[in-house]
């Protein structure tokens, strides 16, 4: 069986969920004996994709013009760089899908474009979320994801959701048969590090760790001003952010709840991010809306209790491991994150609960289904 995968999501993402999602099931299909995996992709940024044995090479290719633009530097050279770069992958998985030596094709993200040359071949789709669709006013003007999802979702041959929340979701904003759809769970791809990274900043030694990004649906203001009290009454209690720097904005809120020397970010790697969660007295995740959330898997990996709103899929993953508030509540939220700030008792037996929840998710137990899903296919095809 040949299965050939774009590169979309790797060259949109350094990091994150969905790229890490292919990076692992590519290099579990590729070590199977009966597929084949085609994956071409010259130019990418992505930090995962090391992993993936055939794709160690992949860096910039050499494309006309560029021993010219590398002579000046001015406005925009960037783009321009990240333009030609870009369109020589999607050069190539053209060519792959006019060609037609594979057997099933799987897009990465919903750029529609593969559809005037796949031809009649099938091709499986992976939907990760309906944010779109939820939360369509905060998504930039032009961002058309929402549209070419809904049009992929009706000509997919089969496609896999990432939860059962999602596939309710999907069935509710398309009409889509719930017979064509498949959920196949992500898992977990940190590790638990056994001494302090090369790198790692100070840390208090009592701190609530946030993953991720803040803005919009992820909720993150709306928590920080509910757990302010929770700070102002333990001034030994601190709140860590793994993500990028905290804009003006969130400075100046900051400020204005008293607890602006209370609150730090760090861009981190993975070993970094293994150390914080293993460190931290809890990991809370307040989001309004989530397609799977890995980080959830990640805390359990560590170590570390996972307090998490009751929205979307958050209790298909985290289970009887993690405590839950209402993530438009400021007392609830209050509450549950105090409660198990302050009882030790509480936490281990919510870490012996994680370890025991994360064995039922694994990216083996991912990846042979997914091949499931192809074969499927196939065989319906014929």
């Amino acid at each position: 069986m040949r299965i050939l995968y774009d590169s979309q999501i790797f060259e949109s993402q350094k990091i994150g969920g969905i790229s890490r999602l292919f990076s692992e099931l590519i290099k579990r299909l590729d070590n199977s004996k009966d597929i084949l995996v085609n994956f071409p992709i010259s130019f990418s940024e992505n930090i995962y994709i090391g992993d993936v044995n055939f794709l160690k090479r992949v860096k910039k290719p050499k494309i006309l013009f560029s021993n010219f633009l590398h002579w000046f530097d001015f406005p925009g050279k960037g783009k321009i760089y990240r333009y030609l770069y870009l369109r020589e992958n999607k050069k190539k998985v053209i060519r792959n899908l006019e060609d037609g030596n594979f057997d099933v094709f799987h897009p990465t993200y919903y750029d529609p474009y593969f559809l005037r040359y796949i031809g009649k071949k099938p091709f499986v789709l992976t939907i990760y979320d309906m944010t779109h669709e939820i939360y369509g006013e905060e998504m930039p003007r032009f961002d058309f994801s929402a549209k070419n999802k809904g049009t992929l979702a009706e000509k997919a041959s089969k496609i896999i959701t990432i939860s059962n929340n999602t596939k309710r979701d999907l069935m509710k904003f398309y009409d889509i048969p719930e017979e064509k759809i498949k959920v196949i769970y992500l898992a977990n791809s940190l590790k638990p590090v056994k001494k302090k990274p090369l790198g790692t900043p100070q840390l208090p030694k009592k701190y609530i760790l946030f993953v991720g990004e803040r803005s919009g649906y992820k909720n993150f203001s709306f928590f920080v001003k509910s757990i302010a009290p929770l700070l102002k009454k333990d001034e030994r209690l601190s709140l860590i952010c793994a993500g990028q720097d905290f804009s003006k904005r969130e400075r100046q809120m900051f400020g204005k709840l008293g607890i602006d020397g209370r609150i730090k970010s760090y861009l981190v790697d993975d070993s970094i991010l293994s150390y914080l969660y293993q460190k931290a007295t809890c990991f809370a995740f307040p989001s309004l809306y989530e397609g799977f959330g890995i980080p959830t898997l990640e805390a359990f990996s560590c170590g570390c209790p996972a307090v998490l709103s009751n929205s979307s899929c958050m209790s298909e993953v985290g289970g009887l491991a993690a405590i839950y508030f209402d993530p438009q509540d400021s007392g609830d939220i209050l509450k549950k994150v105090g409660g198990v700030v302050n009882s030790e008792g509480l936490r281990k037996k919510m870490i012996e609960r994680g370890y025991k929840q994360l064995k039922k998710f694994s990216w083996e137990k991912c990846a042979r289904e997914t091949e499931k899903v192809y074969r499927s296919v196939l065989n319906e095809k014929i």
